[in-house]
């Protein structure tokens, strides 16, 4: 748990599978048997994007290591978008999740796009 401190500040989570990062029932990655967390990660120079879902069988959920399953996600908007829909909405498996899914989607998918730089020329005057 996150906690800032003052007046009116949402509790926050860093725990594996929670979709917005709130401390709440819907969102956790620990109370719900149905979990769905995107992140993104860098190896290197190569920048990715995971889902990460539990494990459909009873007896993985035993297992810490073996709970979490971890699929990535294509980059671009349409294929990615379309593996969201087809994990999320096509398989039953957390609907209501599925907008805030593919809005954090976008996010990281804008946040890996780097800034270009503008050189001015000195020569105009």
């Amino acid at each position: 748990m996150r906690k800032s401190p003052g007046a009116g500040n949402k509790t926050m989570s860093a725990e594996t599978g929670n979709l917005c990062g709130l401390h709440s029932f819907k969102f956790s990655g620990l109370a719900n048997k149905q979990v769905v967390g995107l992140a993104s990660t860098k190896n290197g120079k190569k920048e990715n994007i995971i889902l990460t879902t539990r494990h459909k069988k009873e007896s993985k959920s035993n297992v810490p290591k073996s709970l979490y399953l971890e699929k990535g996600i294509k980059k671009a908007p349409k294929k990615g978008a379309a593996q969201l829909e087809k994990a999320l909405g096509a398989g039953h498996y957390r609907k209501d999740l599925l907008d805030l899914a593919l809005a954090k989607y976008a996010k990281i998918n804008t946040s890996f796009k780097k800034k270009k730089l503008t050189v001015k020329s000195r020569r105009a005057a």
